[in-house]
């Protein structure tokens, strides 16, 4: 590959060689198959093909001179419409089960006699319960836990009411604001399973109201599911400090076994870093010949034990292809 091929790629200098290591070793990167993928459909870049029913599938003409409504009679911004609450749904059923693993995470830390797993900030324990109703008084760290669990995976599936989060922790004169707009957020996966509801066949048809429903299942993730994650995982592994840091491809050691964490949950990674530095492990490595073992992030796992632990981040989530090339290469 030549310079000016890989550094229309990317900006990245690490980046544009690998690239150029990949095409040299034959190997496919997301850049080649974008190419190979090129002219894109373009009924799908407008949103306007729709297979939610098996009387599809269907798409609409942009230009007018073909079809201007599916069989079941959707036109082109209904089906725009359904198409992008079906991607909301996808990401803040992502992010949102991310919350509710860290939540079952901290109920089985309170539940089991010995877990690996502790509770490392006590304070923000005790803030986050309080923002939940939760009364702290006196209880121990295990207790209040136990409490502040229970009420968190509630908050998925509750069937009265509205988001104890969104309203705990957003200022009231947006509060205010959602409750104006009928988009303040019930329950994080009532929102989720409505969407599917409200974009199957003959169903709601109007594109205002399926994006009114995205913007409110938008907020029962970035207030719900995604908020509940970040806080218990403060609780769990302790809050992010300022720190300095490395970055990039560059992170990666030549003379080491190369551990690259990638993914969107800190509960497996945070425990990888801690168990990379014991000595069984180390010694293996050196038998291996490698000098060690050398922990790197990716994306934004790697974001995670970046603000805990100070480990570099390799890359991100162009680069997750890259990181690897080096070893699939030799």
């Amino acid at each position: 590959m030549s310079k000016g091929k890989s550094a229309s790629r990317s900006i990245d200098p690490a980046s544009q060689e690998m690239l150029e290591r990949a095409e040299a070793a034959d190997i496919s990167t997301a850049w080649d198959r974008l190419e190979e993928m090129e002219p894109q459909c373009g009924f799908g870049r407008l949103g306007i093909c729709c297979r939610n029913c098996s009387m599809g599938p269907c798409r609409i003409d942009p230009f007018g001179e073909g079809p201007q409504a599916g069989v079941c009679g959707a036109n082109a911004d209904t089906i725009a419409a359904r198409n992008l609450l079906r991607m909301v749904a996808g990401g803040a059923a992502a992010h949102s089960d991310h919350g509710r693993d860290i939540a079952h995470t901290l109920k089985m830390v309170v539940d089991a006699k010995a877990a690996d797993y502790t509770i490392k900030d006590g304070q923000k324990l005790r803030q986050v319960a309080a923002r939940y109703g939760v009364e702290t008084g006196e209880k121990d760290d295990k207790a209040i836990a136990a409490e502040l669990s229970e009420v968190v995976l509630a908050e998925f599936g509750k069937q009265e009411g509205s988001l104890t989060s969104a309203s705990a922790y957003a200022p009231p004169a947006r509060v205010e604001l959602w409750e104006r707009l009928g988009i303040m957020p019930r329950s994080i996966d009532r929102e989720i399973v409505e969407s599917m509801h409200r974009t199957h066949i003959g169903v709601d048809c109007d594109y205002r109201n399926l994006v009114k429903h995205a913007l409110r299942l938008s907020l029962s993730d970035g207030w719900g599911g995604s908020l509940v994650a970040t806080e218990l995982s403060d609780i769990l592994f302790q809050g992010p400090e300022p720190i300095r840091f490395g970055a990039n491809l560059g992170a990666l050691e030549e003379d080491k076994v190369n551990v690259v964490v990638h993914g969107h949950e800190p509960t497996l990674s945070d425990i990888i870093v801690a168990v990379s530095g014991e000595e069984e492990l180390q010694k293996l490595a050196e038998e291996k010949g490698a000098k060690g073992i050398n922990i790197v992030g990716m994306c934004c796992t790697g974001n995670e034990i970046l603000m805990r632990h100070g480990i570099p981040v390799a890359g991100n989530f162009l680069q997750q292809e890259l990181a690897v090339i080096p070893a699939a290469s030799n």
